[in-house]
This record gives structure tokens, C-alpha cells and sequence, in this order.
């Protein structure tokens, strides 16, 4: 297989050209790296060649990297894994350095031009090799995305892409690219400084240009060379780096090693040549790829989530994308699943009970897209175009040609069932019915339909348009086709699903709800709010349980809990949850929306602080909990729920439950997810866990048997139930 070929022109110009052959996006393996470094040294040893360009045969230039190069990497040096990476990175900066330099180490035979011509997105190792390259061309294609994402994944750009666009830019303009993931459209890559050129055939742009004799010296290169923004020896670079440093522990309370690794090797980078800079970089990239959080989020946030989006666990079932959708109920979460619809290009019906409301829902997308305009991200056109996909109603005979309908009224079951007869009045035989309901068991709800083997659960995360995560849930009588179509459609709006059997709260609830109400166990026991929402931050949870419950709202917390004391009578185990909850109901503390809640707010509703009236409400104990204690309660709240989710069922695939938990809640995402983390901390260690806290603070705490068995033979989840377990 060849995944680069070179053509040399009678101009002249050497065309190499990426296409990875059965891929729809570029991707570089170790056997193409090697290609590639075997056509750099053809061209550059030919007299007959002026000039390189470096393309791709797809409409976009390159996704990143094969992150099976990781792996092979590491066994390529036996029982040293840190110095096979380190070794195989090495090889990269050399061939990337080879370019860079293009033959202006050999005095016979002087420097050759070397240009990138990207027709479309380039990511990670798609940019770092423009980035070596002398000029970047890039075609105006506003829908393009260029960038180094891997912070997202727990990596940071190692293959020379740190040291040289802190170089090209400067470490302040390149941090929020390096730091934050940043992606552009080329317009905007251009105006950063990331990217040399924008026009309409990069290919001809570069081809031209290699001939016409330019100098390839890089600014790194040139004697005298000084860093844009100063270096870290220099005032000006040096509050740099401390503002730098203050930023990345500030958004990510040191729980993320990549951050500090990145922010590390741009600093020690800046204090020496650029050759040993590399070796720095390639250092700290080993460094960060040796650590167990690395290799978990790799694999949670890019492998694992990759597949889920691709169908690992699709039934068999022809093509089921939705080609008309129903919406019924058009609040918050109505409006905003049409809007995503619509903007995947399916055609709306959005109901309500009055033409108003309806009308509202539909104006939700409206509004949306003028946003879009406001940043440049949408147009007139578009909005256009996508408002005309959506017809906002009263008439249930609308919904005739619907081959997909969700619901999303008010939480009652009567209310649904309802709903379920009217729908099926006038939808067609093979339509699916899903609920977006939170809590209610999707049997139960089933039992209103007709058709319960088409009946299902998609459940969407608020603020529908953010959130990355959609739970797809199987009642009994739940049939593949009917699994099929939801998995279809949350691929059409490019979400990420997960797909759980029927149990109450599901998995993403049952697994949050235990988090925020140990958050507020502790505060009814006197543990101070404050150690509890930073503890819950210093351990990498997006927001404390307390701030949490605050947005989503206090009444809906209540509301929750005596639906759930109701269904489980005696067996209901959260009496000392509800005393808080009921009191801050009682109170009018409802959270953000009521200006009130655990913190004060101020009339724009932003936080001013924890309250002083919960304070004196619940008075802190004199002697506080240490730190790990507090996040232990937090963190083994949520991973026992999905330890028992797996074993009771509901989770059919760890991948699952750890792409779940990140996207879903925001479970630590350093972690990988609890599945992960719990193979981090090892089984044997967070069972004997299990029975300090459980000894501690109750049964809550007790160790599932599940966990217990696999703590006995030292088993790891992903050893036991991962992928390749599967496999065989």
C-alpha cells in the first residue's frame, strides 16, 4: 500500500502527493513517514528538481496521526518503552528538520524550496509538516480546519509543532492554538500567523512560487534570530511564561499533565538552539506519553469515541437516516434538538400546544444562527435555508411522512402517553418513536404505544446545541431497527451515542445524581462548601457538586427526589440529601435562575460567592476532612453507579461508560473516564477502598461484586470487558 507518491514535472517542480488508500481523511502511519522521508531525499537529490510541493489527493489535507504509531513505538525498544518513543520521535523531528532544511547542509548542492498545498483540513501532523515546510498555501474553504488539537486528547503537538510555531509566532499568540486546541478556518490561520497564503488553488499558488526562486531560510535559521514577544530570558517573554503558567493551572487546577508538559517544553525550548529545543520537545512528548492519563484519554476521547461514532455497536439494519423529523414539545430541549436537526439539513415539524409557543421554539434557531452571523460562522443564506426546514404547528397532521419522532414534553408519564396515541393516529407504520425523557423508564412509556418493538429512548443533554453527548436507551420490547435509526440520526447531527438497556436515571443520571448528592451529604455534615467544590476542580471535574446543582436548578433536584422516594418506598436511601434540598427549596434558593442557591448571584446572574446563609444554615465542623478524603467520596460516588450499571447490565461496553461519563457529566476527563481510572488505581486498591469509606460513611460505599471478584484475580476492566476482550 502507498500512501505518498512522487511526480516530477518537466518545470522542474517534484508533487508529492498524500492519499491514504480506503481512509476518507489522510492519516500518517509509520510505513507513509518512511515513504515520505524516501521522496524528500529523491528530490532533494536530483539536480533536475527546483522545488518540492507537498499535497494531498483528498479534499482535505490530513486528520493527524495513526495513534497506533504510540504503540509500536513503545515495543520497539523491548522493555525500554520511553526510549522507543523517544527514539521514533527523534526520526520524525529528523525527516521534518530534513525538510526544513532542504538541502542547505550539503554546500554542494544548495537549498530547494519546499511548499505545502492544503485543500482542506490539516490537524496535528497535517500542520506540523506544513510548519517544516517554507510556505503554507492553503484554499479558501471556509469550511477547512486548521490546527494542533492533540491538548484535547491528553497529548500535546510533538512532532515538532510546539517548538516551531512558538518560534513563527511567539509564545503569547501561539498559546491559545497550543494550550486550548484552537481550530480556524485558513482566513483566520492566516491571520494568526499560522498559515502564509489563502487562495483558490493552493496547488498552482505553491507551484509557482517554488519556481520562483525564493529564500528558504527559516527565521529560527538566521543568525541574530530573536523570538516574536521576547524570549524567557527577556521582561517581555518572561511575564509571558508567568502569565502562561498562571493560565494553565488556573483552567485546569494541575489536573491535566499534557498542559504543564507543553508549557514546559516551550519554556526550556526558548532558552536554547532550535536543534536542541526539539530534543527537549521530544523529552516532554515521551514524558507525557508515558503517563497512564495520556494513554487513557487517547484512547476514551479519539479511539473509543471514534468508534462509538462510526457504529461499534450498530445493529444490523439497512440504512435508517432520517429524512423528516418530528419534534413535539418545543421548550428548552425541544427547540433545541430541531435546531441541530435542521442544521444537519433534516426537515422539522416542531409541535406545541399553541402556535406561540411553536413559534418560539422555531425562533430558537433564528437566534442561534444570528449569532453565527455575528461571528462569521453562518450566513444570511444559511440561516435561510435551515429556518426553512422547520414548520412550527399545532396540527399533529403535520407529523404524516415523519420517519423519526421525539418527544420532549413535560415529565409525566400521562402527559407522554398521551402524546404516544395522538402520534400514532397519524405517523406511518415504520416510524421510530423516541422519548427524550431523563428519568422515566422507557418500558414503562412504551406501554402507550402501539408499536413498542419502535419505541425508544434518545435522551439529549442540555444545552442540547453543546453538548457533544446523546444516551440512546433499548426498552425490553425495543427492536433493532429501532436502535438502528436513533444511532443513524445521532450520527446525522454529529453527536456522540452511547447506547444503555432501560433502568431508572439511565446511565449518565444515576452516575451524576450520587455526585451531587455527596456534595450535599457533606454539607449537611459540616464539611465546608468551599473544600468541597475545589476539591471536586483540584480532581478535574468541570464544576463542584454544589455549583452544579445551582445550574440545573434546585426544584428540579427536589422534583427528582420525591419522584424517586415514591418509587422506592423504604428503600429509598437519601433522607440527608433531601433535608438540604427540601430546605433550600423552602428557602426560595433555586439556584441560578432564582439569583440564589448555594452561591449568591448578582442581577446578570453571575456567581459572587458561596452563600453565607447555607453557611450559617449548616456551620462548618471544626475538624475538616483532608483533601483526598473529600474527592475520594466524590469520585467513587460516580464510578461504583457505573461498575454497577455494567453489572447489572445497562452498560453493555465499557468504551461506553468512559466516552459517557467525559461527554456527558464531564467525569474527570484526565482520567479516561471511570472505567479507566479505576484500572489506574487498580482493582485490588479501589475495592480496599471501597470498605475504608463504606466503614466510614456508609453503604453507599459498598464494593460491587463485580469489583470485588475482579480485585481477587488483580483484573483491569479493559483487560476484562475492552475491545479486543470482546473480540475474542
Amino acid at each position: 500500500m502507498t500512501d505518498f507518491t512522487l511526480h516530477k514535472d518537466d518545470d522542474g517542480v517534484a508533487l508529492i502527493t498524500w492519499d491514504v488508500q480506503g481512509k476518507s481523511m489522510n492519516v500518517l502511519s509509520l510505513e507513509g513517514l518512511a515513504e515520505l522521508e524516501t521522496h524528500i531525499e529523491a528530490a532533494l537529490a536530483d539536480d533536475a528538481v527546483k522545488g518540492v510541493v507537498i499535497t494531498s489527493a483528498k479534499k482535505d489535507f490530513a486528520g493527524g496521526m495513526d495513534l497506533n504509531i504510540i504503540a509500536r513505538m513503545k515495543d520497539s525498544a523491548g522493555d525500554d518503552p520511553a526510549r522507543g518513543l523517544f527514539d521514533g520521535i527523534m526520526q520524525m523531528h529528523a525527516l521534518l528538520r530534513k525538510i526544513e532544511r532542504a538541502g542547505m547542509d550539503d554546500r554542494n548542492k544548495g537549498g530547494k524550496p519546499i511548499a505545502a498545498a492544503l485543500p482542506g483540513t490539516a490537524l496535528g501532523i497535517g500542520l506540523e509538516i506544513p510548519l517544516a515546510c517554507h510556505r503554507i498555501f492553503a484554499a479558501d474553504n471556509p469550511k477547512a480546519r486548521i490546527g494542533l488539537p492533540e491538548i484535547m486528547v491528553g497529548i500535546f503537538p510533538g512532532a515538532g509543532g510546539t517548538t516551531r510555531l512558538v518560534r513563527k509566532m511567539g509564545a503569547m499568540a501561539a498559546s491559545p492554538f497550543l494550550l486550548e486546541g484552537k481550530l480556524s478556518d485558513p482566513k483566520k490561520a492566516k491571520m494568526a500567523g499560522l498559515i502564509d497564503e489563502v487562495v483558490d488553488d493552493p496547488l498552482a499558488a505553491a507551484r509557482a512560487w517554488v519556481l520562483s526562486g525564493p529564500s528558504i531560510v527559516k527565521p529560527w535559521d538566521e543568525k541574530g534570530y530573536k523570538m516574536p514577544g521576547g524570549a524567557p530570558y527577556h521582561p517581555a517573554g518572561f511575564m509571558t511564561f508567568v502569565g502562561a503558567s498562571a493560565m494553565v493551572n488556573g483552567k485546569t487546577k494541575g489536573a491535566f499533565p499534557a498542559a504543564k508538559a507543553l508549557l514546559s517544553a516551550v519554556y526550556e525550548g526558548a532558552l536554547v538552539p532550535f536543534d536542541t529545543a526539539l530534543k527537549i520537545e521530544a523529552r516532554w512528548f515521551t514524558n507525557i506519553l508515558m503517563n497512564p492519563s495520556s494513554s487513557a484519554m487517547i484512547r476514551s476521547l479519539f479511539i473509543n469515541k471514534e468508534a462509538l461514532e462510526k457504529g461499534a455497536n450498530r445493529p444490523e439494519a439497512p440504512d435508517q437516516r432520517v429524512k423528516k423529523l418530528g419534534v413535539l414539545g418545543a421548550g428548552m430541549m425541544g427547540a433545541g434538538i430541531t435546531l441541530v436537526s435542521a442544521m444537519a439539513g433534516i426537515e422539522v415539524v416542531l409541535i406545541d400546544q399553541s402556535q406561540e409557543a411553536a413559534d418560539r421554539g422555531r425562533a430558537h434557531t433564528a437566534d442561534y444562527m444570528d449569532k453565527g452571523i455575528k461571528r462569521r460562522k453562518a450566513t444570511e443564506e444559511t440561516k435561510e435555508a435551515t429556518l426553512s426546514l422547520i414548520t412550527a404547528t399545532t396540527d399533529y397532521a403535520a407529523l404524516k411522512g415523519c420517519d423519526l419522532i421525539i418527544e420532549a414534553v413535560f415529565e409525566d408519564p400521562k402527559i407522554k402517553a398521551e402524546v404516544t396515541a395522538r402520534v400514532e393516529e397519524v405517523i406511518g407504520e415504520e416510524a421510530i418513536f423516541a422519548s427524550n425523557t431523563s428519568t422515566l423508564p422507557i418500558t414503562q412509556l412504551a406501554k402507550a404505544s402501539k408499536r413498542p418493538e419502535q419505541f425508544i429512548g434518545i435522551h439529549f443533554f442540555s444545552p442540547v446545541e453543546k453538548m457533544l453527548l446523546v444516551e440512546i436507551i433499548k426498552g425490553k420490547a425495543t427492536g433493532d431497527r429501532a436502535v438502528a435509526k436513533a444511532l443513524d440520526f445521532v450520527r446525522q447531527i454529529r453527536k456522540t451515542p452511547i447506547v444503555v438497556n432501560d433502568a431508572r436515571f439511565f446511565y449518565a443520571n444515576r452516575c451524576i445524581i450520587p455526585y451531587i448528592n455527596e456534595g450535599l451529604r457533606m454539607v449537611a455534615e459540616g464539611v465546608a462548601p468551599a473544600l468541597i467544590e475545589n476539591a471536586a476542580k483540584l480532581v478535574g471535574m468541570p464544576l463542584g457538586p454544589l455549583q452544579l446543582v445551582d445550574e440545573t436548578s434546585i426544584d428540579l433536584g427536589a422534583r427528582i427526589a420525591r419522584a424517586t422516594r415514591q418509587a422506592m418506598g423504604a428503600a429509598y436511601p437519601d433522607g440527608a440529601v433531601d433535608e438540604v434540598i427540601f430546605w433550600m427549596e423552602d428557602q426560595g434558593r433555586l439556584g441560578r435562575k432564582a439569583g440564589a442557591g448555594f452561591y449568591d448571584y448578582d442581577e446578570a446572574g453571575k456567581r459572587q460567592g458561596l452563600s453565607a446563609a447555607v453557611k450559617a444554615q449548616y456551620p462548618q465542623a471544626e475538624d475538616q476532612p483532608d483533601l483526598t478524603q473529600v474527592q475520594h467520596r466524590l469520585l467513587f460516588a460516580q464510578v461504583l453507579e457505573a461498575v454497577r450499571a455494567l453489572e447489572e447490565g445497562v452498560l453493555e461496553d465499557i468504551r461506553e461508560g468512559d466516552v459517557g461519563a467525559i461527554l456527558g457529566w464531564g467525569f474527570a476527563p484526565w482520567s479516561g473516564g471511570p472505567f479507566s481510572w479505576l484500572d489506574m488505581i487498580g482493582a485490588p486498591y479501589a475495592a480496599e477502598r471501597c470498605d475504608q469509606l463504606t466503614e466510614a460513611h456508609g453503604p453507599r460505599f459498598t464494593c460491587p461484586d463485580l469489583l470485588r471478584e475482579m480485585a481477587k484475580k488483580d483484573q483491569s476492566f479493559y483487560a476484562r470487558f475492552g475491545p479486543d476482550a470482546r473480540a475474542a
